[in-house]
């Protein structure tokens, strides 16, 4: 786990200010590699690449970065390639391998296989090759890691976060088309960010800067190739099995390994299986709000904690820390994204990196497992029209009126959505129904200016991924909706806890996002993944004896709640009036800050309207107005040595 940057020219003329602005970039990104740094620079200076080393394998000064391979390749690589003992064993008869990192892996996958190395790399990982010809540079199946670009007089320009690119674009503005996205669902879909000119490379997607061109291609995708042959016994028994063997790869580092344990169902159980391990360090971490009992999970994480036989450490989150703590989380995730639950992620990652250099959590279980409940709220829905219009046997999965009544009990916390979803559109198209239940916008007509925004667009965007038959064949609404999730949800959650982790130096390992676990849930059919509209049915039947009971029983898990709106009614009132209050905000466009202002606190106790414009808010403080201070970074960082350390 480290931080990467670079640049490459296109025109291969040598680049302006290449050391100094390696030296920027390095700088930005400090935070993500603490244990050293290395810049290399082509003879010619048409490339260059930048370096920052969080040691978690090969502790020697052999796995320094960026690592020049016998052939004359140099790799800059972010992450971790999990099966990187059995792929030296595979190339040692092709390559003399120089140290026992699994960065130099990926060199000699890339000598052997070329840019089809991807096939063979099973982990996170982002990563730029050059090899004397071309930038071969590629990101992990499922935007585990990150990697942004943007291409600025002839020059592509790499690095692990958007900040590091700040430095290197012509101005720092907004993009509209990605604050449409951001508005209504509190995440981008495509590869824009809100940062004007910067790119996001889409998981499972490699890129290739040759002869003056940026190719950028799709190398893996999942398909729901559903199984109908075998029984849920024999999907369940294979489960078991894969996932155990994820667990143990996951936990391959020469440094402590912990995990948290939030007292929902995923990372519990990443938690217990982790425990029989030999390699787990048996430490797990958890943030609580004990001045709100409401939003207080940790009953549910001590006794997880106790089955797994884990020393539990607990932090306190308090409104003070919010206040202290915000602005540096929207600085560390680059842009908004998400909902609240950064901000005790934050606190969290901070409360492990004082223990260990990795973790593991279980992010990826609801988007596989149908974890949410908008997926019941869509199917209690379907299944009032299925039964009313006689469908419920027409060969797709409905869930029956009957089977989902001992459910619904679940909702009881999201009556208000369900209201507004009823309200308009009821029985209507499945793809607009969806849309509906995922949009965060619905309550702020009145705080966006809608005259600069194209909703429509986002409409259309929204619909190009969600009715993509080339990836699910309509056996099922269960599959469609948890495909959009998984390809646009999941990446934004991922941004939170790569960067929420980074941001104190600490690695975070999803043992959940493995290809095979994903490739097989992909073939399980939805009436046994989500049984009955049953959230993690599969899950709770297939680890129903390694669970604990209080957890598989409970029915009110929220997902790292946040109690804002107690908060920015009470101790945080005035924080979020100063905000808001400066006379840059109420110039900017595309809000109406007076509306906000008196709005701000009279949303329902899990609206994301106030968290949304809060943070957007914070955002243009962090980095729009303080541009100059971005744009003459490399103007003020001296030379950096150029081989690498």
């Amino acid at each position: 786990m480290c931080g990467i940057a670079g640049a490459v020219s296109l025109e291969r003329l040598p680049i302006r200010n290449l050391s100094s602005t390696l030296g920027a970039m390095g700088k930005l990104i400090a935070h993500r590699g603490p244990d050293g740094q290395g810049f290399w620079q082509a003879p010619d200076g048409i490339c260059g690449l930048a370096h920052r080393r969080l040691s978690i394998i090969d502790l020697s000064s052999s796995g320094r970065q960026p690592m020049e391979g016998r052939n004359g390749s140099v790799v800059t690589f972010n992450g971790e390639i999990y099966n990187y003992l059995e792929l030296a064993e595979d190339l040692r008869s092709t390559w003399q391998f120089r140290s026992k990192s699994d960065t130099e892996t990926i060199l000699a996958a890339y000598d052997r296989w070329g840019t089809d190395c991807l096939d063979h790399l099973r982990g996170m990982f982002s990563f730029a090759i050059w090899d004397g010809d071309r930038l071969f540079a590629a990101r992990d199946r499922f935007g585990i890691k990150p990697f942004y670009y943007a291409v600025v007089d002839g020059v592509l320009y790499f690095a692990s976060e958007i900040k590091a690119l700040l430095p290197v674009l012509p101005e720092i503005e907004t993009d509209a088309g990605a604050l449409a996205e951001y508005i209504t669902f509190q995440y981008t879909i495509g590869d824009k960010t809100l940062f004007k000119h910067v790119h996001v490379l889409l998981p499972g997607h490699a890129l290739i800067v040759e002869k003056g061109e940026i190719r950028v291609r799709r190398y893996w995708d999942v398909h729901y190739d559903i199984d109908f042959d075998h029984t849920p016994q024999w999907f369940s028994n294979r489960m078991q099995e894969i996932l155990q063997e994820s667990v143990s790869v996951h936990l391959r580092s020469d440094v402590p390994v912990g995990a948290y344990v939030s007292g929902g169902i995923d990372s519990s159980l990443i938690a217990i299986l982790a425990s029989r391990e030999q390699a787990f360090g048996k430490i797990g971490f958890h943030g609580k709000f004990t001045d709100y009992p409401g939003y207080d999970e940790s009953s549910f994480a001590e006794v997880a904690a106790g089955q797994a036989g884990l020393d539990l450490r607990q932090l306190v989150i308090t409104s003070d820390d919010f206040r202290d703590s915000i602005e540096k989380v929207i600085y560390h995730l680059d842009h908004p994204v998400g909902g609240p639950g950064s901000f005790p992620q934050y606190m969290v990652s901070k409360l492990a990196a004082e223990h260990v250099k990795v973790v593991l959590g279980g992010q990826g279980g609801d988007e596989i497992f149908g974890g949410y409940a908008r997926y019941l709220i869509a199917y209690f829905e379907q299944a009032i029209s299925s039964a009313i219009d006689g469908t419920h046997k027409n060969g797709n999965f409905v869930v029956t009126p009957e089977s989902i009544i001992p459910h619904l009990a679940s909702l009881r916390e999201y009556k208000p959505l369900i209201r507004q979803l009823f309200s308009k559109g009821l029985f209507g198209p499945l793809d607009q129904r969806y849309f509906r239940l995922i949009d965060r916008s619905t309550d702020m007509e009145a705080e966006v200016d809608w005259s600069l925004i194209d909703r429509g667009e986002v409409f259309g965007r929204f619909q190009a991924i969600f009715n993509s038959e080339r990836n699910v064949r309509k056996e099922a609404y269960f599959d469609s909706m948890t495909h959009f999730d998984f390809k646009c949800l999941l990446p934004a959650l991922l941004q939170v806890e790569d960067r929420m982790s980074m941001a104190h130096g600490l690695e975070s390992r999803v043992p959940l996002l493995d290809p095979a676990i994903i490739e097989f849930a992909a073939t399980i059919p939805a009436d046994i993944k989500f049984k009955g509209g049953q959230m993690k049915h599969f899950i709770r039947s297939t680890f129903g004896t390694d669970l604990p009971a209080e957890l598989m029983q409970r029915r009110d898990k929220m997902g790292f709640p946040v109690p804002l709106k107690e908060w920015f009614s009470g101790e945080l009132h005035g924080f979020v009036m100063d905000v808001f209050g400066t006379q840059r905000n109420r110039s900017r466009p595309y809000f109406n800050t007076d509306v906000i202002l008196s709005n701000f606190d009279k949303g329902e106790r899990f609206s994301r309207k106030t968290w949304g414009l809060l943070s957007l808010e914070l955002w243009h403080q962090i980095f729009h107005d303080r541009a100059a201070e971005y744009m003459r970074m490399v103007d003020e960082t001296p030379p950096q040595m150029v081989a690498a350390q």
